[in-house]
């Protein structure tokens, strides 16, 4: 369960290009080489079977489909991580694995369900409404629940740090997923949209299966104990709240230009923007690096900082308290400052390499006009986050409520007004919603600065609570105590 922490310090210590080099790669690996696993096996079975050629109607209702399985089973798992996360940190601090399953359990019964709740209907509009053949709808479905297992269960193994494993999942099931593809289209004759559709849904089923698999063999005894995870639902519900922002945030700008004049209608039951959802995924991908950048360097370099302060606080004097605080804010701003540097020279880098290498590739047109703004956009999105991740350190779970509701409110009103206004001005809204997004947690983290002490040493309670009656507010009063005083004089 050692993090990747250990692994970068000793691929960067040695200060050269290579290790260099070496480390990113490393890095890369561990955090977003799943995502382009799926992406690049998509790529892959659309070239090998000759997607292209397939007719227009069946090959646009494939990717809707697609993409709804994966923006609403990141949706429908956003609700719990943070909270199933937290629980899970607190109960291996205190090494009670034992109830790891439960929290397991608990949180796959509520993310099926509420999967269900949102994808059934749909489903059975689709099958009434746009025609389409059930067992088409019902591959469909299977792939979504199999991805809302992927991503639940995902999250069991990053709080290990077990990055590597994952990797490895996403590997096996992708192949398996373009080795499949393969066989029913040429040896079964299966249509191609069909096979993909099959292919990738057995996949997603695949990867989860091992995902589960492994989790159980982590944790093999199971308390029992369901209770306690329903009631960290209850005391941190802010967290509950900013999952649910921050995800709606990030494509709830989508939605809005899914109800414009460039949206698409596909089988009279799926809505999308093409242009503007291709120009979202170019953006998000030239500023993905951030997130390897920020989880490498939290691992490698605040963790350190963040552990000597607690331990300060355990047991240490005030000014050794005092010193680490500093050390640890000062490498939190350094943190912030170095992954704005160097995200801004690779986006700058990557946004040339897209302006005059895609249209040569047909990406042109209206996706190149609404790419730039929302380039610029999710660059400073990702900042936002990583200020979100430091306010999860000190438990500002309001400050970060906060941050993602701004973020989302704004981020709405903004693009429904961009909605109007040239192409090239589409994606302001992100660039709003993002921006105000990222000085609320700024400020918040000065103000987590500022009032740390009071925060660490004066949200505890000498007296433990308990079920009973309730003792009055009112400990004293001044005049029954005088009346009683001149009863006794009297007497």
């Amino acid at each position: 369960m050692a993090g990747i922490g250990v692994r970068l310090n000793q691929i960067f210590e040695k200060n050269t290009l290579v290790s260099d080099l070496i480390g990113f790669g490393y890095s890369a690996v561990v955090t977003v080489a799943p995502m382009f696993l799926v992406i690049g096996n998509i790529t892959l079975m659309g070239q090998a079977l000759e997607l292209s050629k397939v007719s227009y109607a069946p090959r646009q209702l494939m990717s809707c489909t697609i993409l709804y399985m994966f923006i609403f089973s990141l949706l429908t798992t956003a609700p719990f991580n943070s909270v199933l996360s937290k629980y899970m940190s607190d109960v291996i601090f205190e090494e009670r694995y034992e109830d790891i399953m439960p929290c397991f359990y608990i949180g796959l019964f509520l993310n099926v369900i509420l999967s269900s709740l949102l994808g059934i209907p749909f489903c059975i509009y689709e099958v009434l409404v746009g025609k389409v053949g059930v067992l088409y709808v019902f591959t469909g479905f299977c792939g979504y629940v199999s991805c809302v297992l992927v991503f639940y269960a995902i999250k069991y193994l990053q709080i290990c740090k077990d990055y590597k494993k994952i990797t490895i999942f996403f590997f096996v099931g992708m192949a398996s997923s373009f080795v499949m593809s393969l066989i029913l289209v040429h040896v079964f004759s299966v249509p191609v949209t069909d096979s993909m559709l099959v292919s990738l849904t057995a996949g997603f089923l695949l990867i989860a299966c091992e995902e589960i698999a492994m989790v159980k063999r982590y944790f093999k005894k199971n308390s029992g104990r369901y209770r306690p995870v329903l009631a960290y639902f209850k005391r941190l519900w802010p967290l509950v709240m900013t999952d649910i922002f921050y995800t709606v945030g990030l494509f709830i700008h989508n939605f809005v230009f899914w109800t414009t004049g460039i949206k698409m209608v596909v089988a009279d039951s799926f809505v999308c923007a093409p242009s503007y959802d291709m120009a979202t995924c170019l953006a998000m991908f030239t500023n993905i690096s951030s997130t390897v950048i920020l989880i490498s360097r939290l691992e490698m370099h605040f963790r350190e900082k963040y552990k000597g302060y607690s331990e300060a606080v355990i047991g240490g004097r005030a000014v050794d308290i005092r010193n680490a605080q500093k050390r640890m804010f000062r490498q939190l701003a350094a943190e912030l400052m170095n992954l704005v540097r160097i995200q801004f020279i690779i986006s700058i880098c990557i946004f040339l390499i897209c302006v005059v290498m895609l249209p040569q590739y047909g990406f042109s047109g209206l996706v190149m006009q609404i790419y730039p703004c929302l380039a610029a956009g999710y660059f400073i999105l990702f900042l936002m986050y990583s200020s979100i991740i430091f306010l999860y350190y000190y438990n500002d779970w309001i400050g970060a409520m906060f941050t993602a509701a701004i973020f989302v409110a704004v981020t709405l009103g903004i693009s429904i007004y961009a909605s109007r206004l040239f192409e090239t001005w589409y994606g302001i809204g992100v660039v709003a919603g993002s921006l105000i997004g990222w000085c609320v947690a700024y400020l918040r983290l000065r103000w987590v600065e500022k009032h740390l002490d009071e925060h660490i040493f004066c949200t505890g309670s000498l007296i433990e609570y308990g079920k009973g009656r309730k003792l009055p507010s009112k400990v004293y009063d001044v005049r029954e105590a005088a009346r009683e005083e001149r009863v006794v004089r009297e007497k």
